[in-house]
C-alpha cells in the first residue's frame, strides 16, 4: 500500500494483560484535514469527549489509540488520564497537544493504568518509521478474531492517491456508531468541506447500517485524516474527481462495515436484508433494523428455520406503515410469502436450505411505494452468549 505522509507503530503497553500489541500511534507527518463521527450513546468515554471537542478545529497530526480498556465511566480521573495521554505523544512528536485525538477500547469502569502507558509511549514514538498500518488494526483488535482493513487507489488531475481504513468490532454492534473504532487515512488533497459530506454519507452507507446485537457503546469513533500529501488538486465538490472519490471512500467504509458484521461474536452467518416499497426511505430503515436487531429472527438464522412468520412480524413492530396483504418476502431468490400469504412446504423446503449457507439475503417488499434500505446482521449463537458472559475474565 503506497500512502504518502504516514508513520504508524504499535507496543505492548499490557494495558489488560500482557502478551499482545495494546498501545497504536498514526502520525501524519504535516498537519491533516480531519473530521470524524462519535457515539450517541449518552455515557461516552473520556476519550471520545476530548476528540469531539478537538476535531471542531478540522485538524488533526495524531491518533493514539489503546485497546483492553476504554477508560469509559472513570469520572474526573478518565479525562486527566486521556489529557497527560496526548500530552505525551504531543511531546515526543513535537506537536501541538491539541492536534492529537485519543481513542480507547476496552473493559468499561476500570482505570487507565498510566504508569504503564507511560513507560510506553517512548518506545511507541521511536518505533514510528518502521510501523505499518497492519500493526495498527492488530493492536486495537478486542474479541475480534481477525484484523479488519481495506484500501483504494484513485487519481485527481492525473495524481494517485489511496485511502485506506482498519476498523475493530465485533460485540456491541448498532448503528449510530457501533462498538467499534475505525481509522481512514488518506494522501490526497480534499476541500474540507467537501470531505466531511462525503466522509458522512459513506458513515450512513455503512457503519450506521449494520448491527450484530443492538447495542450502541460508549466509545464508537470513525476518524478521517487527509494529509494532501499525494500532491494532486484539490478535490472539490461536483466533478468527476469528487465522484470518484466518494466512490472510493464509500467501498472502503463498506468493506470495513461488513468485516465487522462477517467477525461478529459468535456469528456463523452474514445476512443482507433489503426492503422495499416501503413509503418513504425512513420506513424502509425502520423495518430493516427490526428484522436485522430481532433475536427471533437471528436465532431461527443461526438454526436454520424458515421462520418467515418472525420476520413478518418485526416488519410489523417496526413503526413503519406496513399493509400485512401487501408483504412479500424472498431468501436470495425463494419466495417465501407473497401479498402476506404462505407460499408453501416447498418454498419452505428450499428456503431452508437458503439459511445453510454462510451468506445469504432476506428481502421483504412492502408493497406501499419506492422507499427502500438495506442493512447487514448476523445470526445469533451460543458463542454469543459465551463470550459475553466471560468478556472481563
Amino acid at each position: 500500500m503506497d500512502i504518502k505522509g504516514f508513520q504508524f507503530s504499535a507496543v505492548e503497553a499490557a494495558i489488560k494483560k500482557p502478551g499482545r500489541k495494546d498501545l497504536a500511534l498514526i502520525f501524519s507527518e504535516v498537519p491533516a484535514t480531519a473530521c470524524a463521527v462519535f457515539t450517541l450513546n449518552r455515557v461516552k468515554a473520556a476519550p471520545v469527549l476530548l476528540s469531539e471537542e478537538r476535531i471542531k478545529s478540522g485538524a488533526a497530526q495524531a491518533l493514539i489509540v489503546n485497546s483492553g480498556n476504554a477508560n469509559a465511566c472513570t469520572g474526573d480521573n478518565g479525562l486527566i488520564a486521556a489529557r497527560e495521554t496526548s500530552l505525551l505523544v504531543a511531546a515526543g512528536l513535537g506537536i501541538s497537544d491539541s492536534s492529537v485525538q485519543v481513542s480507547s477500547t476496552g473493559v468499561i469502569g476500570l482505570q487507565m493504568p498510566m504508569e504503564r502507558i507511560r513507560a510506553a509511549i517512548p518506545g511507541l514514538i521511536e518505533g514510528l518509521p518502521s510501523g505499518t498500518l497492519d500493526d495498527i488494526a492488530e493492536a486495537i483488535m478486542t474479541t475480534d478474531t481477525f484484523p479488519k482493513l481495506e484500501a483504494r487507489s484513485g487519481k485527481a488531475g492525473g495524481i494517485s492517491y489511496t485511502v485506506a481504513g482498519i476498523a475493530k468490532g465485533a460485540g456491541m454492534i448498532m448503528p449510530n456508531m457501533a462498538t467499534m473504532l475505525s481509522f481512514i487515512i488518506t494522501d490526497a488533497a480534499i476541500e474540507p468541506a467537501f470531505l466531511q459530506q462525503s466522509f458522512r454519507r459513506s458513515v450512513d452507507n455503512s457503519f450506521n447500517s449494520i448491527t450484530v446485537d443492538g447495542d450502541m457503546s460508549t466509545n464508537d469513533t470513525c476518524l478521517m485524516l487527509a494529509n494532501g500529501l499525494a500532491g494532486n488538486p484539490s478535490i472539490v465538490a461536483a466533478t468527476p474527481e469528487a465522484e470518484e472519490f466518494d466512490s472510493l471512500l464509500n467501498d472502503v467504509l463498506l468493506s470495513l462495515a461488513k468485516q465487522i458484521v462477517r467477525d461478529g461474536e459468535g456469528a456463523t452467518k452474514f445476512v443482507e436484508v433489503r426492503v422495499s416499497g416501503a413509503r418513504e426511505n425512513a420506513d424502509a430503515r425502520k423495518v430493516a433494523m427490526a428484522i436485522a436487531n430481532s433475536s427471533l429472527v437471528k436465532t431461527a438464522f443461526y438454526g436454520q428455520d424458515a421462520n418467515w412468520g418472525r420476520i413478518f412480524a418485526a416488519a410489523g413492530y417496526s413503526g413503519a406503515d406496513v399493509d400485512p396483504s401487501r408483504l412479500s418476502l424472498r431468501f436470495d431468490d425463494v419466495f417465501m410469502a407473497r401479498n402476506g400469504v404462505f407460499s408453501g412446504g416447498d418454498a419452505e423446503a428450499r428456503g431452508t436450505e437458503i439459511l445453510k449457507k454462510r451468506e445469504f439475503t432476506v428481502t421483504i417488499d412492502l408493497g406501499l411505494g419506492d422507499g427502500s434500505a438495506t442493512v447487514y446482521t448476523s445470526d445469533l449463537s451460543h458463542e454469543y452468549v459465551s463470550i459475553n458472559a466471560d468478556y472481563r475474565t
